[in-house]
Parts: structure tokens; C-alpha cells; sequence
């Protein structure tokens, strides 16, 4: 039933007296509804599909970009004020410290090559500076995976991972043989990490001497020096793996998966990157 002026009608009698079907009746009510919707209702409506097509991760500001690139005029503070009145925060706070670096042996330390507070040290490029690091993952309430990742610098992409039960050493070269993998043979990569005894280790230290790679290590107990792949680390917790039920290995090997080469890769907006993807960002730069 309809009201039309003032009465109420079945929609079956309007479709059958006007020749119309009952799909057709719908997708002409729904048109009219939206001429009828006000320049602030159609913005909330896009920003909660934004919201949701970015899985509840995008604050205001990408949320903002993502607006412009649609051509609506708006400013930040007004999207922060819309989301905050339509209940969307992408916030998400846990915490909770497991120890992945055991700097505490004897194998040789590299000098610190790659320096985040100088520039001359940055890469102009893709490939040329990696840096990788280790975390867990809670898997149940007493047992852990560790993921190992390599980070190109220029664009911020992962180019390396894996996962594992332990903190050996194959960890991370298989996070490493990946990237190379990627990268390829032909730049001269510096490779950054902490001190680690994954990263100390004889079998590392060959592998980036096969591999014709600059190793280069942060000062000791400064994660700052390794902030890039640590701010990674937050990222994917907060904006992924803290916001999904998962039971088993699989589910959450699964998960990784997912947020690393079909979403952050790909889709998510790095603001860094002038708010483009890793892949975009390095594909502009290619083309240019």
C-alpha cells in the first residue's frame, strides 16, 4: 500500500490501471526519493558506502580523498563531522607486547646506512631501499604466528612475507627470496632491518652477499630507525586482524593474505603517497 494524497492504494491497483509493472513502480519511487534527498543525505550515503567498501578502516581524511576524486566539493572537517554523526570510526585500539628481537648475541652488526632523518639516504626509486622486520599474531589464547615482511621504502609495499611457528632464521629469508623475487636482479638494493639475531645471522648475511645487497641495521633499542615497517605492523592489527574472528591457522594465514596483496597493495590509500596505493604510487612513478 501507497498514500497518495491522503489516501492509502494498492500498489498492484496503480501498476494495473497505469500499465506499469511492479519493478518499474519501485525503480521510479526510488528515483524520486533521491531528487528528493538533500546535498547532505547524498553525502552521508556516500561516505558510509566508502566506509564500508574500505572494511571500517578509512578515517576522514581518506575518506575525504576518496570524496574529492567523486568531484563532491566538501572539506575535511565537515566529513570528520558527518562520520562522527553517523556513528563511523575506524579506530581501534589493542595492545599487547610480544618480543620478536633477541639482539642480545654476538654475530656482527652493520653500520646504519639507511637513516629516516636524512634524506640523501631515501630511495629515489622502487627497489633500491628494503626494510623488514618480525611480529606476532595471537592465535588462540596462548599460541602465536610470526610474520616476517619486506617493505620497499619508495612505495611502501610489501614485496616479501611469510609466516611461520618460529623465530628461525628461514623466516625471514623466505619473506626475503620473495621480494627479490619482485624487486629483481637488476637494482642495487639496501636491505634495513634491526638487530635481531634473524638478522645477524651467518645464513642472512650470505644470503645478501649472493644477492649483491647492502645490509644496513638500526642503533640499538631506536625503533624509530624502523619505524616504516613497525607503523605497517600497527596498521594491519588495528585496521584488520583486531576487527575479525578467526579460529585456526588457516583462517588467519588467510587473513594476512588478504590485507596485504588484494588490500593494501592494491586499494588502500597511503597518505604518504599523496593518497594513492603502493601500486599506484610505483606504477605513476614508472610511467613518468
Amino acid at each position: 500500500m501507497i498514500e497518495e494524497l491522503g489516501q492509502k492504494v494498492p500498489i498492484d491497483f496503480l501498476c494495473k490501471h497505469f500499465g506499469a509493472s511492479r519493478s518499474g513502480y519501485y525503480k521510479w519511487k526510488n528515483q524520486r526519493d533521491v531528487h528528493r534527498l538533500t546535498e547532505k543525505e547524498i553525502i552521508c550515503r556516500v561516505i558510509k558506502k566508502i566506509f564500508k567498501d574500505s572494511k571500517e578502516t578509512y578515517g576522514s581524511p581518506r575518506v575525504w580523498v576518496e570524496l574529492k576524486s567523486k568531484n563532491f566539493k566538501i572539506s575535511e572537517n565537515t566529513v570528520a563531522k558527518y562520520m562522527k554523526e553517523l556513528g563511523l570510526d575506524a579506530r581501534h585500539r589493542k595492545s599487547f607486547k610480544v618480543q620478536t628481537t633477541d639482539s642480545g648475541h654476538e654475530d656482527p652488526i652493520a653500520p646504519r646506512v639507511f637513516k629516516t632523518e636524512e634524506a640523501s639516504t631515501h630511495p629515489k626509486g622502487p627497489g633500491e631501499v628494503l626494510a623488514g622486520d618480525i611480529t606476532y599474531l595471537r592465535l588462540g589464547t596462548k599460541n602465536f604466528l610470526y610474520l616476517a615482511v619486506v617493505l620497499d621504502l619508495f612505495s611502501r609495499e610489501v614485496v616479501g612475507w611469510s609466516m611461520g611457528n618460529t623465530l628461525e632464521t628461514s623466516l625471514v629469508l623466505t619473506a626475503l627470496e620473495n621480494a627479490m623475487d619482485k624487486v629483481g636482479p637488476d637494482v642495487e638494493v639496501t636491505f634495513h632491518s634491526d638487530r635481531g639475531s634473524q638478522y645477524a645471522s651467518e645464513a642472512y648475511r650470505n644470503f645478501l652477499k649472493d644477492n649483491n645487497m647492502i645490509p644496513s641495521m638500526s642503533r640499538k633499542g631506536n625503533c624509530y630507525d624502523n619505524a616504516y615497517v613497525e607503523s605497517w605492523f600497527a596498521s594491519l592489527k588495528k585496521e584488520w586482524i583486531y576487527r575479525r574472528n578467526y579460529s585456526s591457522e588457516k583462517e588467519l594465514k588467510a587473513l594476512v593474505f588478504e590485507y596485504i596483496e588484494t588490500w593494501y597493495n592494491r586499494k588502500r590509500k597511503h597518505s604518504a603517497l599523496d593518497y594513492m596505493s603502493p601500486e599506484e604510487y610505483k606504477n605513476n612513478h614508472r610511467s613518468a
